[in-house]
């Protein structure tokens, strides 16, 4: 089954850039009963083409997670619509967070939201945010993924609220569910999940391999300084966005009992 069916369909938010990609998806589930999936910012052009299009039968609107660039529309919508929001609320570290996003329904891991049209279960993936859902439309056996997984990029894991060792272990939650295709929050769909998946793994183990490494040989470093070394393989204008990722991994190898931090500098230990 392809992805743009009657059952699930996608528009973008018209809000691309360095960390949106193309700019946010949002997706809308059913035809009849629908269910509204991340709105996004609040940009007009994009509300009005959800009211335009589908609003009469928005029924409930869900949000992975609560990043600006995701949520702030739910909201506004919801009341317009006098439909309920759904998701989970974050009770810490809310730096960047939409902290307009107040849910009628607080949801839980395994949760099923059913319709007489479709079926989808929520799954807690915290990692990139801590109170971030994936959706799996069981009919098709579609993810809606927000930013866990993006389509062309790696995803950004921003301390305190984002954590390392927690992304690795909700993707490999993943593997525990049938899923046919990822509909990310950014890009296009992906048709072999698990290869993404496994891909994602590695690529987040083989850095934290680098940055031990890197460490090791400097046996003190700071944190700018040590961006530079690991990420010599990227674009020098991409380390201040690098550096909160790298801060992710040490603080992972922290727990792991492997360096330590130490004033405003890591130290090798292990």
């Amino acid at each position: 089954m392809t992805p743009d069916t009657k059952l699930i369909r996608k528009i973008i938010a018209p809000n691309g850039g360095v960390f949106t990609g193309g700019g946010t998806n949002t997706y809308i589930i059913g035809s009849d009963d629908l269910t509204l999936v991340d709105p996004g910012p609040i940009i007009e052009e994009h509300s009005k083409n959800i009211l335009d299009n589908f609003g009469k039968k928005i029924n409930r609107i869900l949000v992975t997670h609560t990043h600006m660039d995701h949520s702030p529309l739910a909201t506004p919508l919801a009341k317009e619509l006098n439909v309920p929001l759904m998701g989970m609320i974050i009770k810490d570290n809310l730096e960047y967070q939409d902290l307009s996003f107040q849910p009628d329904v607080h949801l839980k891991d395994g949760e099923l939201i059913k319709t007489d049209e479709y079926v989808i279960e929520a799954i807690h993936t915290p990692g990139h945010a801590s109170n971030h859902i994936c959706y799996l439309l069981k009919n098709n056996n579609h993810l809606i993924t927000g930013d866990h997984i993006m389509q062309g990029s790696t995803v950004v894991i921003a301390p305190p609220d984002g954590n390392m060792k927690d992304y690795l272990a909700s993707l490999k939650k993943l593997k525990n569910y049938n899923i046919e295709v990822l509909a990310p929050g950014h890009g296009d769909y992906i048709h072999k999940p698990f290869e993404a998946v496994d891909w994602i793994i590695n690529h987040r183990l083989d850095r934290e391999k680098k940055v031990l490494e890197k460490v090791r040989a400097r046996q003190v470093i700071e944190l700018d300084d040590l961006v530079k070394d690991v990420y010599d393989d990227v674009d020098p204008r991409l380390h201040r966005i690098a550096k909160a990722s790298l801060e992710a991994h040490l603080i992972k190898l922290q727990d792991d009992g492997k360096v330590l931090a130490v004033a405003k500098t890591w130290k090798y230990i292990n």
